[in-house]
């Protein structure tokens, strides 16, 4: 498009380097656009540094389009940062123009330098698309891949930066004329989709027995769009959930397993046959009517839910509704999600219901992104799979969220609790630039990765737990995939402190990895819960000292004992330990967090007799054999057993003493159903109950307290009331220690992290009372504060040491 420049006006002209979150967020359409309306010529260009844009035109334009550019970017980008330089004048331009990426990396892989542009999170299905594909008349009717410059898979299809269609998951689809005209229009949204495809173009579904026979294959021809190859596949899909059947389903990031979450029989199936006995089972609603029969929220809740990231939202559930009790049984909180692909749309407007949609995985194992990994392993699990022919390059969980409002005067935050597709990955972008690549290898839970170079920070998606050889070799696959995309060879890697952890040892072998690593790389530790403290302060960019409370399950300590119950006086590059809780000992080690009663006893041997403790009327220990107790108390005298100072660890022995569990099926569990039970809480029954957790010199004396828990149980009775108002006091108790000692550094900001603090109750409980007694605390804000947050913690670790 040419036009004249306005004849007298003093011509300029300068180029425009920008990061950030530029690509594949419909950036160059934007630029080109708002170049016409202010009547600039020149051009604007991808590559694996960012965008650059040369621009020409009159001062006030050129002002009137940089202002705009940083105040009104495109809906998902985000710019970090701009760097304008003057250019010599071009009389002979008179067109602005989008010219092809340029993929071209003169600098390599280097110790300093690698890509600079981030690569952005998978987003939900946008209102146009929703339009699109409802509308009988356009070509993406019943199209389960519809998408534009706004919505659809990002991270997921990625192969390598620049953000182009042959470096993706849709190389090998060849576009139909209609759609390689919408995607070389600028003026069109599916401008520069990568994605961009159509039924007659793009990926298909199809229906496959479990052990892979088509039963609808992806190569069908229907004469109608009504018939159309995915409305046939889901149409098909739905009719045997509604009979009950257990089907596997390829979404973005991965495969879910789904059922009717109202058929008792199909979610009790679904149980045994994955082998999940308790741990909770997250629904998809359909839209947001239907998740109000189900559940209540806040309208803070109700945001959060319909956001484009589109995460599990634990909600609470009404006291009545049609959700199988097998759902989540004994909570009071259901994990509930909306669609956000076509595909779950489509799918859910045939249904007319909600569905269980659980993570297709092996225990403790990554999600499966292949068909034929899920027939290898699952085939038993489900009655028939819906697929499709996209490949899924880079695999993401769901996002699990929950919003954080302590009371109305306070605003509502969002706890990440997994940090996947959606919001992952996450940067950020540093005020000061590194002067060397660092990786950090997260914690063996809830595993994720962090690196930073020049100016960038970049967390990935949840990778899971490391007790398997193939979420080793997940966890090496995101490595590489990182390592890939940015061009990133580490100078420093840092780890946690505890040499067993895979990742520590990953980093000790570092040599035998797909990540190619600099010349000069060297190895540092940080112990574990200092890098729960530094994830939060990394979050808010914080370098000033902060008192953090770390309270999870355990982690290596500096003393060589298990600690978990921390208070941190925490700068950069130390943790000073000015308070924790008693440790306990773990009789039998790992049996005695799968057997809580055995932390129980522990606790009880601190304070009484084994005589008195037999003679205890306590349900959960009159289950044991005599003999077993006295040799548990043989262990526990001879000091033989490791100790923990694990707060966690208090909310098992608590849940067993109450009756709320007997063993510990997943983790979590014990502080799930405390939560629960705090929630039921009647006001006049927690009056009655008193507890006191003394703090002796630098020990909260948690085994006194467990003592005046007993005496409570065994006084009378225990009433639901009862058992829900010591649940309750519990929490209060924990908060009022918590709070008192932060009261002594109000001039300290304050961090409450470590999985501990994923227990709503407790964290609002907290939080309200720090803020009307004048402590400021720093937020997690999108950081989880469990151990999908430590890699994090060490990278900020890692760049205040080696700077």
């Amino acid at each position: 498009m040419e036009y004249l420049v306005h004849k007298g006006a003093a011509l300029k002209r300068c180029q425009l380097h920008i990061t950030g979150i530029v690509q594949g967020v419909g950036f160059r359409p934007f630029v080109y656009r708002y170049a016409l309306e202010c009547q600039l010529t020149g051009t604007v260009l991808n590559n694996a540094k960012g965008v650059t844009i040369e621009l020409q035109g009159t001062e006030e334009n050129l002002t009137q389009f940089i202002t705009a550019l940083n105040t009104t970017p495109p809906p998902l980008a985000r710019i970090d940062n701009i760097i304008q330089t003057p250019l010599p004048i071009l009389l002979s331009e008179t067109t602005f123009e989008i010219i092809k990426s340029d993929s071209h990396e003169n600098d390599g892989p280097s110790s300093s330098m690698g890509a600079q542009v981030a690569v952005s999170a998978d987003k939900s299905t946008c209102q146009d698309c929703l339009n699109d594909m409802h509308n009988p008349d356009d070509r993406h009717f019943g199209y389960a891949f519809t998408n534009c410059t706004n919505c659809g898979p990002r991270y997921t299809i990625i192969n390598a930066l620049p953000y182009d269609r042959h470096s993706t998951a849709m190389a090998d689809f060849d576009m139909c004329p209609e759609c390689a005209k919408a995607y070389q229009n600028p003026l069109d949204r599916r401008y520069h989709a990568q994605p961009v495809s159509c039924p007659v173009c793009g990926p298909r579904l199809s229906l496959k027995t479990p052990q892979g026979e088509y039963i609808i294959p992806n190569t069908s021809n229907f004469s109608t769009p009504e018939l159309s190859t995915d409305l046939v596949v889901l149409t098909a899909a739905a009719d045997r959930l509604h009979q009950g059947q257990i089907l596997a389903i390829k979404g973005l990031g991965g495969f879910h397993l789904i059922c009717d979450a109202r058929n008792d029989n199909a979610v009790n199936t679904l149980r045994l046959r994955k082998q999940r006995q308790a741990k909770p089972l997250a629904v998809m609603m359909a839209d947001i009517q239907m998740a109000q029969h189900y559940v209540t929220g806040t309208d803070a809740e109700w945001r959060v839910l319909s956001s484009q990231e589109r995460p599990i939202v634990l909600m609470n559930s009404r006291a009545e509704h049609e959700l199988s009790l097998a759902v989540a049984p004994n909570l009071n909180k259901l994990g509930v999600f909306l669609p956000y692909t076509p595909l779950h749309h489509l799918l859910l407007g045939i249904f007319k219901g909600p569905l269980v949609a659980t993570s297709a995985n092996v225990s403790g194992e990554p999600i499966i992104t292949d068909c034929d990994e899920l027939i290898h392993h699952l085939s038993h699990v489900v009655d028939a799979i819906v697929d499709h022919n996209r490949p899924i390059i880079n695999g993401c969980d769901d996002s699990v969220v929950q919003v954080i409002q302590p009371n109305m005067y306070l605003p509502a935050e969002v706890q990440v609790m997994r940090l996947a597709r959606g919001y992952a990955p996450l940067s950020f972008p540093l005020d000061t630039p590194l002067t060397q690549s660092i990786l950090a290898v997260g914690a063996q839970q809830k595993n994720a990765i962090a690196l930073g170079f020049g100016n960038n920070v970049f967390l990935s998606p949840h990778i899971g737990d490391l007790f398997s050889v193939s979420a080793e070799q997940y966890f090496e696959r995101t490595l590489a995939t990182f390592a890939r995309l940015y061009h990133f060879a580490p100078n420093l890697i840092v780890r946690d402190k505890h040499p067993d952890y895979a990742p520590s040892r990953w980093a000790e072998m570092h040599s035998n990895s797909n990540v190619e690593l600099s010349d000069t790389s060297q190895c540092l530790t940080v112990q574990h819960h200092h890098a729960h403290v530094l994830s939060v302060m990394a979050v808010n960019q914080y370098r000033e000292p902060v008192l953090g409370f770390s309270f999870d399950g355990s982690g290596l300590g500096d003393d060589g004992s298990l600690w978990g119950g921390e208070v941190l006086l925490t700068t950069l590059d130390k943790a000073q330990r000015l308070a924790h809780f008693e440790p306990i000992a773990l009789l039998g080690g790992e049996q005695a967090i799968k057997q809580p009663v055995r932390l129980l006893l522990a606790l009880l041997f601190e304070q009484m007799s084994l005589d008195a403790v037999l003679a205890l009327q306590l349900p959960i220990l009159n289950n044991m054999r005599p003999n077993t107790l006295t040799n548990l108390h043989k262990i526990w005298q001879n000091g033989s057993a490791i100790k923990t100072s694990s707060v966690g660890r208090l909310f098992d022995a608590l849940a067993c003493a109450l009756g709320l569990i007997e063993t510990t099926l997943f983790e979590g569990q014990a502080g799930m159903a405390i939560e629960a039970a705090a929630n039921r809480a009647d006001a006049i029954a927690l009056d009655a109950i008193k507890l006191n957790l003394p703090l002796d010199v630098d020990q909260w004396r948690s085994s006194e307290m467990f003592k005046q828990i007993i005496e409570l149980i065994t006084a009378q009775p225990l009433t639901d009331n009862r058992r829900d108002a010591i649940a309750c006091a519990f929490l209060h108790t924990l908060g009022d220690a918590i709070c008192d000692y932060a009261a002594q550094y109000k001039h300290l900001p304050t961090v409450l992290c470590g999985g501990v603090f994923q227990n709503k109750y407790l964290l609002e409980y907290c939080l309200s009372k720090l803020s009307a007694q004048g402590n400021k605390v720093l937020s997690s804000q999108q950081i989880p504060i469990n151990d999908g947050g430590i890699a994090l913690g060490q990278l900020w670790y890692g760049i205040h040491q080696n700077q």
